[in-house]
Protein backbone atom coordinates (compact mmCIF):
# COMPACT_ATOMS: atom_id res chain seq x y z
CA UNK A 1 0.00 0.00 0.00
CA UNK A 2 2.80 2.42 0.80
CA UNK A 3 4.45 1.72 -2.56
CA UNK A 4 1.29 2.55 -4.55
CA UNK A 5 0.83 5.78 -2.56
CA UNK A 6 4.39 6.81 -3.35
CA UNK A 7 3.91 6.09 -7.06
CA UNK A 8 0.69 8.09 -7.10
CA UNK A 9 2.53 11.14 -5.66
CA UNK A 10 5.29 10.80 -8.24
CA UNK A 11 2.82 10.67 -11.13
CA UNK A 12 0.93 13.69 -9.80
CA UNK A 13 4.12 15.71 -9.50
CA UNK A 14 5.16 14.70 -13.02
CA UNK A 15 1.74 15.82 -14.33
CA UNK A 16 2.17 19.21 -12.62
CA UNK A 17 5.66 19.65 -14.11
CA UNK A 18 4.41 18.77 -17.59
CA UNK A 19 1.50 21.23 -17.21
CA UNK A 20 3.90 24.04 -16.14
CA UNK A 21 6.18 23.32 -19.11
CA UNK A 22 3.23 23.47 -21.51
CA UNK A 23 2.01 26.78 -20.01
CA UNK A 24 5.49 28.24 -20.27
CA UNK A 25 5.72 27.17 -23.94
CA UNK A 26 2.31 28.74 -24.68
CA UNK A 27 3.38 32.04 -23.05
CA UNK A 28 6.61 32.05 -25.05
CA UNK A 29 4.72 31.50 -28.32
CA UNK A 30 2.21 34.24 -27.39
CA UNK A 31 5.07 36.73 -26.81
CA UNK A 32 6.62 35.84 -30.19
CA UNK A 33 3.25 36.30 -31.94
CA UNK A 34 2.71 39.65 -30.21
CA UNK A 35 6.17 40.86 -31.26
CA UNK A 36 5.42 39.94 -34.90
CA UNK A 37 2.15 41.88 -34.78
CA UNK A 38 3.92 45.01 -33.50
CA UNK A 39 6.44 44.92 -36.33
CA UNK A 40 9.00 42.64 -34.78
CA UNK A 41 10.85 45.36 -32.86
CA UNK A 42 14.45 46.26 -33.55
CA UNK A 43 16.33 43.21 -34.74
CA UNK A 44 19.72 44.86 -34.42
CA UNK A 45 20.62 47.84 -32.29
CA UNK A 46 23.48 50.10 -33.30
CA UNK A 47 25.31 52.67 -31.22
CA UNK A 48 25.77 56.07 -32.88
CA UNK A 49 28.74 58.43 -32.34
CA UNK A 50 26.96 60.00 -29.32
CA UNK A 51 26.47 56.63 -27.60
CA UNK A 52 22.71 56.41 -28.30
CA UNK A 53 20.98 53.22 -29.51
CA UNK A 54 19.52 53.45 -33.03
CA UNK A 55 18.05 51.06 -35.59
CA UNK A 56 20.17 52.47 -38.45
CA UNK A 57 23.79 51.45 -38.95
CA UNK A 58 26.43 54.12 -38.34
CA UNK A 59 27.71 56.24 -41.24
CA UNK A 60 31.27 55.12 -42.11
CA UNK A 61 32.13 58.75 -43.05
CA UNK A 62 31.69 59.83 -39.41
CA UNK A 63 34.06 57.15 -38.11
CA UNK A 64 36.93 58.58 -36.05
CA UNK A 65 40.38 56.98 -36.17
CA UNK A 66 42.01 56.70 -32.75
CA UNK A 67 45.70 56.02 -32.36
CA UNK A 68 46.09 53.24 -29.78
CA UNK A 69 49.40 54.72 -28.59
CA UNK A 70 47.65 57.98 -27.57
CA UNK A 71 45.37 56.21 -25.04
CA UNK A 72 46.65 56.69 -21.49
CA UNK A 73 45.59 54.17 -18.86
CA UNK A 74 45.87 55.18 -15.23
CA UNK A 75 47.16 58.44 -13.81
CA UNK A 76 49.20 60.54 -16.25
CA UNK A 77 52.80 61.07 -15.22
CA UNK A 78 53.63 64.49 -13.79
CA UNK A 79 56.11 66.58 -15.68
CA UNK A 80 58.55 69.00 -14.07
CA UNK A 81 56.42 72.03 -14.97
CA UNK A 82 53.29 70.47 -13.41
CA UNK A 83 54.60 70.53 -9.83
CA UNK A 84 51.69 71.32 -7.54
CA UNK A 85 52.62 71.72 -3.90
CA UNK A 86 50.13 70.38 -1.40
CA UNK A 87 50.65 71.10 2.27
CA UNK A 88 49.13 68.23 4.27
CA UNK A 89 49.41 70.17 7.55
CA UNK A 90 46.18 71.95 8.51
CA UNK A 91 45.35 74.32 11.33
CA UNK A 92 42.37 74.32 13.65
CA UNK A 93 41.03 74.64 17.17
CA UNK A 94 40.17 71.88 19.66
CA UNK A 95 36.40 72.04 20.21
CA UNK A 96 36.19 69.12 22.65
CA UNK A 97 38.61 66.69 24.24
CA UNK A 98 37.86 64.08 26.94
CA UNK A 99 41.11 63.07 28.67
CA UNK A 100 39.50 60.17 30.55
CA UNK A 101 38.22 58.56 27.34
CA UNK A 102 41.14 59.68 25.17
CA UNK A 103 39.35 61.29 22.22
CA UNK A 104 38.07 64.62 20.99
CA UNK A 105 37.22 66.80 18.02
CA UNK A 106 39.11 69.49 16.14
CA UNK A 107 37.44 72.14 13.95
CA UNK A 108 39.42 73.00 10.82
CA UNK A 109 39.99 76.77 10.54
CA UNK A 110 39.75 76.74 6.69
CA UNK A 111 36.49 74.88 6.07
CA UNK A 112 34.98 74.56 9.61
CA UNK A 113 34.83 70.75 9.25
CA UNK A 114 34.89 68.77 12.49
CA UNK A 115 37.46 65.96 12.65
CA UNK A 116 37.76 63.17 15.21
CA UNK A 117 41.09 62.77 16.99
CA UNK A 118 42.33 60.03 19.31
CA UNK A 119 44.97 60.25 22.03
CA UNK A 120 47.15 57.89 19.94
CA UNK A 121 47.30 60.57 17.20
CA UNK A 122 48.56 63.34 19.52
CA UNK A 123 52.13 64.61 19.59
CA UNK A 124 51.53 67.30 22.25
CA UNK A 125 49.09 67.32 25.19
CA UNK A 126 45.97 69.30 24.16
CA UNK A 127 42.95 70.80 25.92
CA UNK A 128 39.79 72.50 24.70
CA UNK A 129 40.19 75.81 22.77
CA UNK A 130 43.90 75.09 21.97
CA UNK A 131 45.08 76.13 18.51
CA UNK A 132 46.64 73.10 16.85
CA UNK A 133 48.17 71.91 13.59
CA UNK A 134 47.26 68.43 12.32
CA UNK A 135 47.18 66.13 9.32
CA UNK A 136 44.21 64.14 8.02
CA UNK A 137 44.09 60.39 7.65
CA UNK A 138 41.27 58.12 6.47
CA UNK A 139 39.71 56.23 9.37
CA UNK A 140 36.93 53.65 9.62
CA UNK A 141 34.23 56.34 9.99
CA UNK A 142 35.73 59.18 7.96
CA UNK A 143 38.71 61.50 8.16
CA UNK A 144 40.66 61.60 11.43
CA UNK A 145 43.07 64.24 12.71
CA UNK A 146 46.51 62.73 13.38
CA UNK A 147 49.96 64.10 14.31
CA UNK A 148 48.24 66.84 16.34
CA UNK A 149 50.61 69.55 17.74
CA UNK A 150 49.98 72.76 19.67
CA UNK A 151 50.75 75.98 17.83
Amino acid sequence: MAKSQQTYNKTEKEKQRRKKREEKQKKREARKAEAKERGGGIQFAYVDHNGNLTDTPPDPAEKIQVDAESIVLGIPKKEEGDVEEFDPVRNGRVSFFDHSKGFGFIIDSENNEKYFTHVSGLIDEITETDKVSFELEKGPRGMNAVRVKKI
